[in-house]
């Protein structure tokens, strides 16, 4: 699997002047390329070339990244894998630029591509429904944080265009670069929803590189979290719904600190911990067999920051 040429790939597509060197930037801060390591392995799974599929995943990933640029300034978060993020560094107006730029240098990696041209049609029709999802999904969530919605079936909707479109797309290019004319990559939307809850449970018990923890409930994020515990513990809603509609610099750390404990004492976390493990399994049931080895490598790494909670719940 080779990163570096795919590294090479992205930062090329990015192009020169002011608007690419903050991409790069931004590029270079890390991160696990987990679309890119799920395009290529879904590719060799399939029997694809990495010669092949390796533009496809340096495309998915330069996908993801604008999402994350764009759901930074959209969230007022700071730090991003430990470093400045793009718009607390440049401001809102390139970040929104940058983002942009992300989000259409996929097009060019796709064209790069050595397979036939109605192939390369395919994919990029493809990789514009996917980014069209995530957008909707983005502004599902932003309405639901407006609208202090505490729904579940709103939140797994909004994650499902927001996250799972994500995961299910390095999955269906791969298909389509394996000759595949519908491509479906089934039981990949689970594990997206899977991950989305992961990544709301590490907000508060884990480390995601950011400020402090409870970032997303600072921001006023509805997460799973949130979603299942007024459910759980319905006397606290109030309190709850306070914590999140205060402004982000105005949030106590001490209500933090309560949502952590109550979160856990209502057996909200463990639910949802429960809730991750059984998508993980539904996604699994529906996974095409030739795929079962890729799925079940990105389920084990999306479990293995969450092992530590057995304590947690003790």
């Amino acid at each position: 699997m080779d990163l570096i040429a795919l590294e090479s790939m992205m930062i090329a597509a990015c192009g020169t002047g002011c608007a690419a060197s903050m991409a790069i930037e931004h590029l270079q801060t890390g991160g696990k390329r987990l679309r890119a390591r799920l395009a290529l392995a879904s590719c060799a799974a399939l029997g694809v070339t990495e010669e092949v599929s390796i533009g496809w995943a340096a495309a998915c990933e330069m996908a993801h990244n604008a999402t994350l640029i764009h759901d930074d300034l959209q969230d007022g978060d700071t730090l991003r894998r430990g470093v400045s993020t793009t718009w607390a560094r440049h401001g809102m107006v390139q970040a929104i630029n940058v983002g942009d730029l992300l989000l259409m240098a996929p097009f060019s990696l796709i064209d790069t591509i050595p397979v036939d041209e109605a192939v390369r049609w395919r994919l990029g029709r493809l990789l514009a429904s996917r980014i069209a999802d995530v957008i909707r999904g983005q502004a599902d969530e932003a309405a639901i944080r407006e609208a202090m919605d505490f729904s579940q079936e709103r939140y797994e909707h909004a994650v499902r265009g927001k996250t799972s479109g994500l995961f299910e797309l390095p999955v269906q290019g791969a298909l389509t670069l394996a000759g595949n004319a519908h491509p479906e990559a089934k039981g990949f939307d689970l594990l997206g929803l899977a991950f989305q809850m992961q990544d709301d449970v590490l907000d508060l018990y884990g480390n995601k590189g950011r400020e402090s923890p409870g970032s997303d409930l600072k921001e006023g994020k509805i997460s799973g979290l949130v979603v299942t515990h007024v459910v759980r513990a319905p006397q606290e809603t109030a309190r709850l719904r306070a914590l999140l509609k205060a402004p982000r610099d105005a949030t106590p750390e001490s209500e933090i600190v309560w949502a952590i404990e109550a979160f856990r004492q209502s057996g909200a976390l463990g639910q949802v911990l429960d809730h991750i493990q059984t998508n993980i399994e539904k996604g699994r049931s529906r996974c095409m067999p030739r795929l079962y080895a890729v799925y079940d490598g990105l389920a084990q790494s999306m479990m293995e920051p969450l092992k530590h909670l057995t304590n947690v719940l003790l």
